[in-house]
């Protein structure tokens, strides 16, 4: 029998003061069994940072060609391809071109995702921000989140944070880009 997505229900008070947004989200979201929890959490997180409206989470490992976010206009054309994780120079370049602009939020290594992007020679790839996470402040979140849970998300200047289950959390977001090789 196949595995189904587990749901997961999250309360967010969202501060973005370096982008003026203020909002109260009420998240659902599908955890596909394939997903870590730690990719999940990167998808709220690049979900919130990117806020605003026409913004949508797609199924994540299982949307197939779509990113784990996306931002549409009103007349539903697509403005903002952001990926999570490692994505691969193709999908960035497929994501620049359909909607002019993207983005990656990862946990991963990010000097890692660095050298092969730059390795793979696809044109305005260094129009494309990195923004890198604390892999180990990712992983303390994801211990502690629950099926449902409240989390109060702040950003300042590129400083992150986060209290869930009564517990703070900070960290740098640090922002890359593609050089050529």
């Amino acid at each position: 029998m196949a595995q189904t997505a587990t749901i997961y229900n999250l309360d967010i008070d969202l501060a973005d003061i370096d982008r003026g947004v203020y909002e109260k989200l009420e998240l659902r979201i599908a955890r596909q069994p394939s997903e870590t929890i730690e990719y999940m959490l990167m998808r709220v997180f690049a979900y919130c940072l990117e806020y605003g409206e026409g913004i949508e989470l797609t199924e994540g490992v299982a949307a197939g060609n779509e990113p784990a976010v996306l931002i549409r206009d009103l007349t539903g054309r697509i403005t903002a391809w952001i990926e999570v994780g490692m994505p691969d120079a193709d999908r960035l370049h497929r994501g620049i071109k359909l909607a002019g602009r993207a983005a990656v939020y990862t946990h991963r290594d990010a000097r890692k995702l660095m050298a092969q992007l730059s390795s793979a020679g696809v044109q305005r790839l260094a129009d494309v921000p990195v923004f890198a996470f604390d892999a180990n402040v990712v992983d303390e979140v994801a211990g502690l989140l629950e099926r449902r849970s409240e989390l109060a998300l702040s950003v300042t200047e590129r400083e992150f944070y986060l209290h869930i289950a009564g517990r703070s959390f900070t960290t740098t977001i640090v922002e890359h880009r593609v050089t050529s090789s």
